[in-house]
């Protein structure tokens, strides 16, 4: 069986393509800028282009917990702008963005138009729910470096790049994010960060971390 598209715009054709950016309009969008607030309405789907974006939720007692991070080629706000519900998250720039901005309206009739992309958005969307479903109970099981050791293993394969000293992670992530999105405290992935250093696994500098030991830290993920 052929591997499914990871991203929105590659499960397209040339023509569905078309068609999505007659209904859309260009924008750009800085590093740090916010694309959508958690609680407004859905008024509006956002493609990437280019750049990478976070995914978060603030809790009860003001913590900001990291959900995901997307980029080229995938589809944002489009659940709220399925069901008409407010927003479930905030999404914020990580670097420079390049997007396709749609009205919710011209959204959901381009689907209506598109009804075998409709069916892959359903697929798509399945996925991420399995994945999410996946690594709740897998993170149940494991320690502060276990589930560190697990995102850094994530963001190797998704976001490494080979270098000098080994496969370095291009998205620019703080420590704090980082923290938010393992479930822990920022103190707690300081320690495992230190660890992971002391051990030779992993070399860091502001935001940046360079993976030197791969297979150490897949079977540290696991324990």
């Amino acid at each position: 069986m052929p591997a499914q598209p990871t991203a929105f715009l590659d499960a397209l054709t040339a023509a569905e393509r078309e068609a999505l950016a007659g209904r859309a309009a260009g924008r750009e969008f800085e590093r740090g800028a916010t694309l959508f607030h958690q609680h407004d309405g859905s008024d509006r789907v956002v493609v990437v282009r280019s750049g990478r974006v976070k995914i978060s939720t603030v809790t009860g007692d003001g913590r900001e917990v990291v959900l995901a991070f997307r980029g080229p080629g995938e589809l944002l706000g489009e659940q709220s702008a399925i069901d008409g519900e407010p927003r479930s998250a905030t999404v914020t720039a990580l670097e420079p963005v390049e997007a396709l901005v749609l009205a919710a309206s011209d959204f959901r009739a381009f689907l209506e138009a598109h009804p075998r992309v409709a069916l892959d958005l359903l697929a798509m969307l399945s996925r991420r729910l399995r994945d999410a479903d996946r690594k709740r109970v897998d993170f149940a099981g494991r320690d502060t470096v276990g589930r560190v050791a697990a995102r850094l293993v994530e963001l190797a394969a998704e976001h490494g790049e080979a270098g000098a000293d080994g496969l370095e992670i291009t998205l620019p992530l703080s420590q704090d994010e980082l923290a938010g999105w393992t479930g822990s405290s920022r103190e707690a992935v300081g320690k495992a960060l230190h660890q992971m250093r002391s051990l030779g696994w992993i070399q860091t500098r502001r935001r940046r971390i360079t993976v030197v030991d791969l297979e150490a830290l897949r079977s540290r993920a696991v324990l």
